[in-house]
């Protein structure tokens, strides 16, 4: 005898409640788990913390999610929410307005760059509609459809590379009292002396007099995506 196939949230979230709900909502619980998230930490954000910041019994939340994991899926499609891609787009102009509006979204929601696993997985409405939206831009270019998701992974790979690295600056400036890129430099002064005094690292050497744009990690990141995207288009011929 086979198993049961085990229910996702989201078939449990879309069948109707058999009592209608006034003091909770599955909206509800993901606004005001992302709230606390955005405030604090993603740490903060306990199943207790949540009913204590609902007004509800402890058990409460309960009804909508088993548990952290849940939960986090419900915060990660509420932040999702406020991706909207523009429709009529070409697929260059699709990718490019995708990993832009993520990096915002990311700068928005800080915590989106430390989930779990799980988590960085999860497959959830508002996240499987920006998915769509993007693999319809990349069709009728000829490309088969493993090369069409390779391509959409390759974009999403680098918003989020980028972006951890840009979120862990700015978080140790933050936890130090730093200021910003300066504060930064001098902090990582010693170590980086030392490094470049071994005269095993010219070419870091060449960069740290040359560069000017040490501290714009906007142009970091729309650079380094304008070559990916140019580097796609070269090499698929689309």
């Amino acid at each position: 005898m086979s198993a049961e196939k085990p229910e996702s949230l989201w078939e449990r979230l879309e069948r109707p409640s058999p009592a209608p709900r006034q003091t909770l909502s599955p909206q509800r619980i993901a606004a005001t788990a992302v709230a606390i998230a955005d405030a604090e930490s993603l740490e903060a954000v306990t199943m207790r913390r949540l009913a204590g910041e609902l007004g509800v019994a402890p058990m409460a939340p309960y009804r909508y999610v088993s548990g952290k994991d849940d939960l986090l899926e419900l915060m990660v499609d509420h932040a999702y929410a406020d991706l909207r891609l523009p429709g009529g787009l070409g697929w260059r102009e699709t990718l490019h307005d995708l990993a832009m509006r993520t990096r915002e979204l990311i700068l928005a929601h800080r915590w989106l760059a430390q989930l779990s696993p799980r988590a960085k997985l999860a497959l959830t409405p508002n996240r499987m509609a920006v998915t769509e939206q993007v693999l319809a831009a990349l069709q009728g270019h000829g490309l088969d459809a493993d090369t069409t998701m390779s391509v959409f992974r390759s974009v999403a790979a680098y918003v989020e590379g980028a972006m951890g690295y840009e979120c862990a600056v700015s978080a140790l400036i933050r936890e130090e009292g730093l200021s910003g890129g300066p504060g930064l430099r001098t902090e990582l002064a010693p170590a980086m002396t030392w490094l470049i005094g071994t005269g095993r690292y010219p070419a870091f050497e060449a960069y740290l007099h040359a560069a000017a744009r040490k501290d714009d990690a906007r142009w970091q990141f729309t650079h380094g995506l304008d070559c990916l995207l140019e580097g796609i288009a070269t090499r698929l011929g689309i």
